[in-house]
Parts: C-alpha cells; sequence; structure tokens
C-alpha cells in the first residue's frame, strides 16, 4: 500500500484528484492537506493534516517532516502556489523519499510569468501566440483589449479595456507586472485540452473540453468536444516547452484557428470532471511517476457536466 500526500485539499483541484485516485487506486493511504479549518477535504481522504501557508518559513520543514512520519510515496499540489514553491525545493522533497508530481521546472518557471511564457513562443515562432505587448502598441488591433497581471492564474486581475477612454484611466494610474493583448475569440469557443507526457515529453493521451467559466476562474460546465487541428497544436507546443506528466491548455478558436490563452502545468480545476469521462490524470501520474508506465489514450466517455453546490454533514460521534 503507497501513501500520497495532495495539498490544496479543501479546493476543486486537491479533492478532485482525492476523488480521482480513490476511484482508481482504493488501496491506497490518501493524505490531504490544507491552511482551512473546517473544510470539506477530511470526506475524500484518510488522513488530514492542517497545513501552514506556502509561503511560511517553517513550511517546507513540516511538509519534510509529514512526508517522514507516513513514509509518503508521491506528493501531489492541488494548489498553483505550491507547483512554484515544490518547483524550486524539490531536491529536499525527493531527498525527504517522496516524488513530487512536478512538471519540467523551466516550463513551470516560464509559467509564472506570461511575459516570459509568450517571449518563449515568439521565439519559437509558433502561430498559437496571441499577440502580447508590455505596452499600448497598434500592432494589437483594435478594442476591446485585456490588461492582464504577469503573475497570476483562474483569470483574475484580468481588466477589460472597451475603448481609448477607458485605456487612458488605466494609463494615468499604471499598475506594475501588467500585459496587454487584444481579446481573442469568444467565451463561446474556448476549450480546456489536458494532456499526459512521458519523461521524454511524448504525449500518451489527451482529453478536449469546451468549457464554460465560473466567475472565480474555474471551469463550472463543460461538455466533450472535438476541436480541429489540436492534435498539431499539442505535437507543436509538446515540442517546444516538452511537458512532463499532466499538463493543461486553454485555448480558444479565433476565426478558425486556435490560439493559446496558457499553459497550467499541473493538474486543472476540472480534473474531476475528466475522470468522470475516462480520461484519470491522477491515477495515470501513478503508474508513471511511481511505477515507470506511460500510460495510453483512454476510451471518452461524451456528454457534458455540470457543477452544483452540494451539502456534506460531519456528524459528532455522540450521534453514532
Amino acid at each position: 500500500m503507497c501513501t500520497i500526500l495532495v495539498s490544496g485539499a479543501s479546493g476543486i483541484v486537491g479533492y478532485g484528484i482525492l476523488k480521482s485516485l480513490r476511484q482508481s487506486h482504493p488501496d491506497c493511504r490518501l493524505i490531504g492537506t490544507t491552511v482551512h479549518d473546517g473544510s470539506i477535504a477530511p470526506a475524500f481522504c484518510d488522513i488530514f493534516e492542517k497545513a501552514p501557508m506556502t509561503n511560511d518559513a517553517g513550511y517546507f520543514p513540516w511538509l519534510v517532516n509529514l512526508i517522514k512520519k507516513y513514509k509518503v510515496s508521491l506528493v501531489i499540489p492541488g494548489i498553483e502556489a505550491d507547483v512554484f514553491a515544490w518547483n524550486e525545493h524539490r531536491a529536499a522533497i525527493e531527498q525527504s523519499g517522496a516524488v513530487a508530481l512536478l512538471n519540467n521546472p523551466e516550463l513551470i518557471r516560464l509559467c509564472s510569468d506570461k511575459w516570459l511564457f509568450y517571449q518563449c513562443l515568439i521565439e519559437n515562432n509558433s502561430p498559437y501566440a496571441i499577440p502580447t505587448s508590455l505596452e499600448l502598441d497598434e500592432k494589437l488591433g483594435q478594442f476591446p483589449l485585456l490588461m492582464k497581471p504577469r503573475k497570476g492564474s483562474a483569470s483574475q486581475g484580468i481588466t477589460i479595456i472597451e475603448n481609448r477612454e477607458s485605456l487612458e484611466k488605466h494609463l494615468s494610474n499604471p499598475k506594475p507586472m501588467m500585459m496587454y493583448q487584444p481579446e481573442i475569440g469568444s467565451t463561446e469557443e474556448e476549450y480546456t485540452v489536458s494532456a499526459f507526457f512521458d519523461k521524454n515529453s511524448k504525449i500518451c493521451s489527451f482529453i478536449t473540453l469546451k468549457r464554460k467559466l465560473s466567475e472565480a476562474g474555474f471551469t463550472e460546465s463543460a461538455e466533450t468536444a472535438e476541436l480541429a487541428g489540436v492534435d498539431d497544436a499539442l505535437f507543436h507546443l509538446g515540442g517546444i516547452f516538452k511537458p512532463i506528466g499532466p499538463t493543461n491548455f486553454q485555448f480558444r478558436v479565433e476565426k478558425g484557428w486556435l490560439k493559446l490563452l496558457e499553459i497550467n502545468p499541473r493538474i486543472s480545476s476540472a480534473t474531476s470532471i475528466r475522470t468522470a469521462f475516462g480520461y484519470n490524470e491522477s491515477a495515470m501520474a501513478v503508474d508513471l511517476f511511481l511505477l515507470g508506465i506511460s500510460p495510453g489514450q483512454p476510451q471518452i466517455k461524451r456528454g457534458h457536466a455540470v457543477r452544483y453546490t452540494e451539502d456534506k454533514i460531519f456528524y459528532d460521534s455522540a450521534n453514532l
């Protein structure tokens, strides 16, 4: 029996991973960690541990001690902050005895800064790049424009600039670490494509969902889809960034052409939906990172998914 630790277990990614692992590896002992008290996390794991903040000075000593205490085999980040922080402390995690489910370290570094990521696309003549500038540039085209932070996730901090008057207002009070892009396509043509790459960055499998985002930036509803040209796009982008393991690509369609919004070098928020359609990337990760087995393309069930709020009741032991 192996022990797997999932961080951010109170969030939609973290407990989505735990649910997927419980379905595929019922004999594994699952540990969930989160900074939040009174969270849903204990409902999906065997052991719950309250975590310090990732940027706390005591976080990594705490994580290493936890790995040693429970003899953890694999640690999986359920929040983006942990992806970036663990990437800087790979050696400490590995020396503690656990394997970290982390992507190519250079890809993680690039994804931490959207401008550096864009520069890499341009240097490689990628047709999927969206024109981007650190300043207002006529090459960006007409309004509306997006002003978005270089660092950030889940569509947080993005401002839509509808006209020049709005632009002048923002330019009079400039914010650091921002960049500009034209608004590409529409929310009706937005796709989340999750692919799995082996340790030689060869693509093993993928699934495409057409999605609708919630206000929080997570997938609210989704349906399985066929996306013209996605095979070529994954091959091209895989050649540039050399992904390893589960990797999420966000696309929009603009006048029949695919354009890349971003890459998330990790398991993303629709993971439980993908598992329900037959694409269990958490199980694939266990096979590759612990057993050295590269997964194949699973048969995808067709359908659509809608997320909703549900109650989970934890009864006091006195009632039992």
